[in-house]
């Protein structure tokens, strides 16, 4: 069913073929702005295989000029990322093949290249594929981190930064990229950001976003990560800006749209620090104050934001099992008491349940072990003491009594490994 937005958007591209250059501009304007008004869902109903294609046929028939078709596609990646549609309709269309037949004869002309022209089109290719051949994957990420590089302080430049960047967020952590492609360019932004701050918040979350996938395939990224770009330090930064950004005792739906951005945008945060947080071995102070800041997030949009609350949830019980931070860590940063909270909440769904109890169980088989750096028997019993009067506290034991005969069907329905047993061993062991 047609909807406002999806209305205004197919009339205005019914026009284009009917239009002069200063119209048709003028008309592919107003179609951006009408993406920007588009949720998910309308927006997988407009960009359709069909559509890709007849834009592709437009260009061939010179219909519509290749810069503004190029204005319009740009957004349409933007947007994709953006509202994170995943449309899937560019991998099979002519359009796609089209683009890449477009980028790369100019990357080998040695005279007469359009460098816009060039980087827009590799900003398309890259924010609407998901199948990229490595010739291209290679021209595109290195346009796109050069073009990412850009210093200028305008408006206008720090938003074609910002598409550079999203684009390059779009390369899956399934896409192994050779560190010369990309390491010293990434570090130079993300250096010159921290010394500047020139960068919006959706750009740095990109620049971050995209290193951080890089990591899924090179652990050894972990002290560049880490020590010489802290990592922790500025997610842990940026998350504390963006709650400041946000009324969270508003309702998704009575929020500005500004306010809806920085949600938004804090979401995809606690969704990055999944893969670093599951791989993290560096234990430090920089890493404690992020576990504090998730538990700040989580407090914050455990009402209103159910996703949000959901990814911490996730974050934590991923925090517990790592061992980047020792169970005194946990409960100090309040990690053990949010978790204990929520689990006792009439709400809670399957999923978010056997997170929490992944989390006490994780905690459980850690106190049994012992720390693998603490050779003190009297201050491991001691941390054991701490965690167990901190759950017995609030009521734990009750808890999972409660949920020991439910612990196959927990088990059943989640990827995480829950044994039946796991209820009881914290109690056991103590």
């Amino acid at each position: 069913m047609e909807t406002v937005n999806t209305k205004k958007f197919t009339e205005l591209f019914s026009d284009l073929e009917r239009c002069n250059k200063e119209e048709q501009k003028q008309k592919i304007l107003e179609m951006n702005e009408a993406m920007e008004e588009m949720d998910e869902k309308e927006f997988k109903s407009v960009f359709t295989t069909e559509l890709f294609d007849k834009i592709c046929r437009m260009i061939e028939e010179r219909k519509i000029y290749l810069k503004d078709s190029i204005l319009m596609l740009k957004h349409v990646g933007y947007f994709n990322v953006l509202k994170c549609a995943c449309i899937n309709c560019f991998e099979n269309s002519s359009l796609k093949k089209k683009v890449g037949e477009i980028i790369i004869e100019e990357e080998h002309k040695k005279e007469e290249k359009n460098e816009k022209i060039f980087v827009d089109l590799c900003k398309c290719y890259i924010s609407l594929s998901y199948n990229i051949p490595p010739e291209l994957r290679s021209i595109c990420v290195l346009c796109l981190l050069k073009a990412a590089l850009n210093k200028e302080e305008s408006e206008e430049v720090q938003k074609e930064v910002e598409m550079a960047l999203l684009a390059l967020s779009n390369i899956g952590i399934w896409k192994e990229i050779e560190r010369k492609q990309y390491l010293n360019e990434i570090t130079e932004i993300v250096r010159n950001h921290q010394k500047h701050r020139n960068l919006t918040h959706l750009a740095y979350l990109s620049a971050w976003r995209f290193f951080i996938n890089r990591f899924f395939f090179n652990e050894d990224l972990e002290s560049v990560i880490e020590n010489e770009l802290h990592f922790a330090r500025e997610a842990t930064r940026e998350l504390e800006d963006l709650m400041k950004c946000v009324d969270w005792k508003k309702k998704e739906e009575e929020m500005s749209r500004e306010e809806t951005k920085y949600v938004n945008i804090s979401e995809r945060w606690i969704q990055k620090l999944n893969p670093y947080i599951e791989s993290c071995r560096l234990r430090s102070k920089e890493y404690a104050k992020l576990i504090r800041s998730i538990v700040q997030v989580f407090r914050v949009a455990k009402d209103n934001h159910r996703e949000i609350r959901n990814q911490c949830i996730y974050s934590l019980r991923n925090a517990a099992i790592s061992r980047a931070l020792k169970i005194d860590g946990l409960l100090e940063n309040e990690a053990v008491g949010v978790i204990l909270e929520e689990i006792q909440q009439p709400t809670l769904n399957d999923k978010a349940t056997c997170e929490c109890l992944s989390f006490f169980i994780a905690i459980s088989w850690r106190l049994e072990e012992g720390e693998e750096d603490e050779a003190d028997e009297a201050k491991r019993k001691a941390t054991k003491r701490k965690a167990f009067d901190k759950i017995e506290e609030e009521g734990y034991e009750d808890i999972t009594t409660s949920f020991h005969e439910l612990m196959p069907y927990f088990s059943s329905i989640t990827e995480n490994d829950i044994p039946s047993e796991g209820s009881s061993v914290l109690f056991v062991h103590l």
